[in-house]
């Protein structure tokens, strides 16, 4: 998002240097695990990944292309590195001298065991094949489909499929959500209280699709929702609101929104 895309600071439009970033932060992991262990020998460690399910708009081969190149560089591109100690070949191959100068071969030092995987899961992105990008993928809208105010689609199936993804392919001991809501725009607070029923039924669908795959055997042990409070967000700054308690940016008061309290009764009700 930073070093490639440039939405992040620094701002920088550069795939290489994006897969030089992404190489080093997958060493420091290999590198700080068991630094961690010897500090602290019952830590629980891990790493948190952002995964965002990745489909294909059609059937057709092109598109299924697309898809499966993107989902190597955005999903494989670190999973297959955390649990395998490799990059995906295919990708590799792909990239081809975009890589020149990066030892690839030593991210063998990331597949370190851990004790469970996060997963930031917010949306399901769709893409198309596209003569026009050099590497040939597009994005896809759903026309009919729920938004968020972020402009990411509302598809609770996609955490489903992806939590099943990575436990059927990956294993992990423990998975965990380490994040995972929806930015709406928010009226202010009425009453003591501030209605958002649309992030009430985001968080109710994604808990019940937590819920199956649970029934299907994944490891989901925790389940974090994004955020407590109304924040600054990223390139967004203070302008999306995801918080489940409302933020008066001027005056810095809070308010519950009726998904803190959906959230409150369903933690009560075990």
């Amino acid at each position: 998002m930073g070093n490639w895309l440039g939405m992040h600071a620094p701002g920088k439009k550069d795939l290489h240097t994006a897969l030089v970033v992404a190489h080093h932060l997958l060493l420091a992991h290999g590198a700080a695990v068991p630094v961690i262990r010897s500090a602290v020998p019952d830590a629980q460690v891990g790493i948190v990944l952002n995964l965002n399910y990745l489909d294909a708009a059609s059937s057709d081969p092109k598109d299924q292309e697309a898809q499966r190149r993107v989902e190597g560089m955005n999903n494989r591109w670190f999973l297959d590195a955390v649990f395998k100690g490799h990059y995906p070949a295919d990708i590799v191959e792909l990239m081809g001298p975009v890589l020149d100068g990066i030892d690839l071969d030593a991210v063998k030092v990331a597949a370190v065991p851990t004790d469970f995987l996060g997963i930031n899961y917010y949306t399901r992105n769709t893409f198309v094949w596209d003569d026009t990008n050099p590497i040939g993928i597009g994005n896809f809208r759903h026309e009919g489909s729920e938004y968020t105010a972020m402009d990411w689609e509302v598809y609770p199936d996609g955490l489903k499929q992806l939590l099943l993804q990575v436990h059927r392919e990956y294993g992990p001991k423990a998975i965990y959500v380490t994040e995972n809501g929806a930015a709406y725009d928010d009226p202010p607070p009425a009453n003591g209280v501030v209605e958002d029923p649309q992030r009430v039924a985001y968080l109710q669908s994604h808990f019940a699709a937590a819920a199956e795959a649970i029934a299907e055997g994944v490891p989901l042990k925790g389940y974090f929702v994004w955020s407590l409070l109304d924040n600054f967000e990223w390139s967004c700054g203070y302008s999306k609101r995801f918080g489940i308690v409302y933020v008066d940016y001027a005056t810095q008061q809070r308010t519950p929104k009726r998904s803190a309290l959906y959230l409150q009764s369903l933690i009560q009700g075990g």
